[in-house]
């Protein structure tokens, strides 16, 4: 399968042959759902505590005695119904929200959200970024540049999310021009997962020729880990 090539002021450059266990991959919803799921359980701090009602402080005195006043039985004021009581199965520090992410399954998933990405026509490659200097005005002009692509027409005006760049390599310049577009978020090519994937409408793959040999390591490797495990 083959695919168009552009340069970064949006004109044609080329095309590409792209690997089939890269980019031809039927939609997966269900393994995307777990390996994000994992990644984003695996995020979470875990802070959140609460005190149980042998933690709180008082409540060492019987309120009332036991009959006669009318009113319900209480053994202390430290109980969940009470106010200033301990918390009846709240969260505690000590849950541990981590989530082993087999190698392979998360290789196999980012492979299955560029080849949904490259049907819905919201995956571009572009044969190089190169800026002469630390410009933001730059940097929009060339996304600017890139939305006269069919389909990608959104690319510079959409406010949250709009494209995940990856470059084999980003330098100062370009990491530093993208740094103030919010709705943009450029990294190396070594750093692509399925979450950050996910959560943007377009992808662009610069310099294609490298990093989808990085892509196709990126399973070998995997699939070496999994291999030495099993013996």
């Amino acid at each position: 399968m083959e695919s168009k090539v552009y340069n970064q002021k949006g004109k044609d450059a080329g095309s590409i042959s792209l690997p089939e266990n890269i980019f031809g991959l039927k939609w997966n919803s269900d393994l995307v759902h777990q390996v994000v799921h994992s990644m984003m359980s695996n995020q979470r701090a875990g802070t959140a505590d609460t005190k149980g009602r042998g933690e709180v402080r008082g409540g060492g005195k019987k309120p009332w005695k036991q009959k006669g006043t009318g009113r319900a039985r209480h053994g202390s004021t430290r109980s969940p119904i009470w106010v200033g009581g301990g918390v009846a199965h709240g969260p505690l520090a000590e849950k541990n929200y981590d989530r082993k992410i087999n190698k392979k399954m998360k290789a196999k998933a980012v492979y299955t959200i560029l080849s949904k990405k490259l049907s819905d026509g919201e995956l571009m490659f572009v044969d190089t970024l190169s800026f002469d200097g630390i410009k933001t005005k730059t940097a929009i002009s060339t996304l600017e540049a890139l939305s006269k692509v069919s389909g990608f027409e959104n690319i510079a005006t959409k406010k949250r999310n709009s494209a995940y760049i990856t470059v084999p390599e980003a330098g100062e310049t370009i990491k530093k021009s993208f740094s103030n577009l919010s709705a943009i978020s450029l990294k190396d090519v070594s750093m692509i997962n399925p979450l950050d994937l996910i959560k943007f409408k377009y992808i662009i793959i610069a310099n294609p020729e490298k990093s989808i040999a990085f892509l196709e390591g990126k399973m070998a490797k995997s699939t070496k880990v999994v291999a030495k495990s099993d013996i």
